[in-house]
């Protein structure tokens, strides 16, 4: 399950560099999850951090993004290996 950020979304900045998977980026109006990318902080913390530092309380789960747990374990591992390719230096 993606979140979602609603139009209730205040602009604080503070769930954007909270975000392990860098899933969080300022949209036209407001800031906006991809949902390829949340996870839901599954395989870095217990609980989303976005949510944790929300001010206003205006990210709910997407419902037009449900996913179970394994699913979403899977695509933490995507990410970390996607990471990890990105980051490998290529020999001389």
């Amino acid at each position: 399950m993606a979140l979602l950020i609603t139009d209730e979304c205040i602009n604080c900045d503070v769930c954007e560099p909270e975000c392990p998977n860098a899933a969080i980026s300022m949209g036209v109006a407001i800031y906006q999850i991809d949902p390829a990318k949340c996870t839901e902080c599954v395989g870095h913390f217990d609980e989303p951090q976005c949510v944790q530092v929300c001010p206003v309380a205006c990210i709910p789960i997407d419902p037009a993004h449900v996913e179970s747990n394994e699913s979403l374990w899977a695509k933490y591992q995507r990410l970390q290996a996607e990471a990890a390719s990105a980051g490998a230096v290529a020999p001389d």
